[in-house]
């Protein structure tokens, strides 16, 4: 992980992400789930990696991959908001520093949605998800400053440009 993490150090973080069953099992959730608490207990070195940053916008910043699995470490510049949207696969993050606000929506067709709750996701927290869903959400950094989070997916990075499946217009709220 650029610096951060020797290509061995690598690779047992992404074996240490497989299970029989893929990355849709309940297993491979509490591996990522222990991957992702030992990466955020170590915010100064994360904060130390060379990520690319965008002002006002977040940066993707891919920290390891393979045909199963790609972790990230997303930088949100202050004010940035991803889509509304759900994941075609397992979705896993935790955030490093500061603070991410994730919104949760529900579906009321195929492509508007209204939101049903919001919390701040601090430094520390941890979630998973299965792409049993929905699972409609949206994250935004109303800062200060920026955050930085961790995340897990469950697709080959090279195969998929994202983890979205569906973007939503949100209605009322």
């Amino acid at each position: 992980m650029q610096g951060f993490l020797s290509a061995e150090r690598q690779g047992a973080v992404l074996r240490s992400l497989r299970s029989d069953e893929g990355t849709l099992s309940r297993d491979y959730l509490a591996a990522a789930r222990d991957v992702l608490r030992e990466l955020v207990a170590m915010p100064d070195l994360i904060q130390r990696l060379p990520l690319e940053r965008k002002p006002g916008c977040y940066a993707r910043n891919l920290l390891a991959g393979d045909e199963n699995v790609s972790i990230w470490a997303i930088v949100w510049g202050e004010g940035s908001a991803t889509s509304i949207h759900d994941h075609h696969c397992s979705c896993c993050f935790g955030v490093v520093s500061g603070v991410v606000t994730e919104t949760w929506y529900r579906a009321i067709d195929a492509s508007r949605a209204v939101p049903t709750e919001e919390q701040q996701r601090q430094p520390g927290y941890v979630a998973c998800m299965l792409p049993s869903g929905p699972n409609i959400h949206r994250m935004r950094n109303f800062g200060p400053g920026e955050a930085i989070s961790i995340h897990i997916y469950g697709f080959d990075h090279e195969a998929h440009a994202s983890s979205i499946e569906t973007e939503y217009t949100a209605v009322g709220g």
